[in-house]
């Protein structure tokens, strides 16, 4: 908190703009997963407003066990730290939306996130704005099965812009430390049921 801190005091006494991208990677050549499952992240705010966030994560469970973690709609709240709540979850035509109330440090009160969620014919999820506080969000998660099937690498696609002013830059910071704790609880997720259903 306090390097935040230091970041956006530094930013707001000498005028900067812009923040260059944050991005972690394992090296290229190195195909083992890192210890918490992250190959790459990168968070960098979008040249047409917002924020984008790629990543590719190895899950030690086999496709089907994550994708049911990401369809679970009623326990999406639990996959994040941010402080979230599920107004309401339908089902419209094998499309689940969901209405989100998200609390964040940077937004004041109470913002809402009305999603529409489909899952992919090859594995995933797409989910996609249909209302509420944001300009744009737009999530997919894209799963393949790895060696013998039992393991999963998950490309992870995320879009995002609030209705709100809040400068790209500082929502990328936060983005980056929201989704190293989303994956490792989803992981930590899919490896409980995964332990379950043995």
């Amino acid at each position: 908190m306090r390097r935040l801190a230091a970041v956006v005091t530094a930013v707001l006494l000498l005028g900067l703009s812009w923040v260059e991208p944050f991005v972690i990677r394992v090296s290229a050549t190195d195909e083992r997963p890192a210890a918490d499952g992250i190959r790459t992240l990168d968070v960098r705010p979008d040249p047409a407003g917002g924020v984008r966030a790629t990543a590719t994560i190895g899950v030690p469970v086999a496709p089907a066990v994550l994708q049911a973690v990401l369809t679970d709609y009623a326990r999406w709240p639990e996959l994040f730290e941010v402080r979230m709540r599920l107004a309401n979850l339908e089902w419209r035509d094998g499309r689940a939306v969901t209405d989100l109330r998200i609390q964040h440090a940077l937004l004041p009160g109470e913002r809402r996130l009305l999603c529409e969620s489909r899952t992919l014919p090859s594995g995933g999820l797409l989910t996609t704005l249909k209302g509420g506080d944001f300009k744009r969000y737009q999530r997919i998660w894209r799963l393949t099965p790895e060696g013998d099937g039992s393991r999963t690498r998950a490309e992870f696609d995320l879009v995002v812009e609030v209705d709100m002013i809040v400068p790209d830059w500082l929502m990328a910071l936060s983005l980056r430390r929201e989704l190293e704790a989303h994956f490792r609880l989803v992981r930590e997720k899919a490896v409980e049921l995964a332990t379950r259903e043995r």
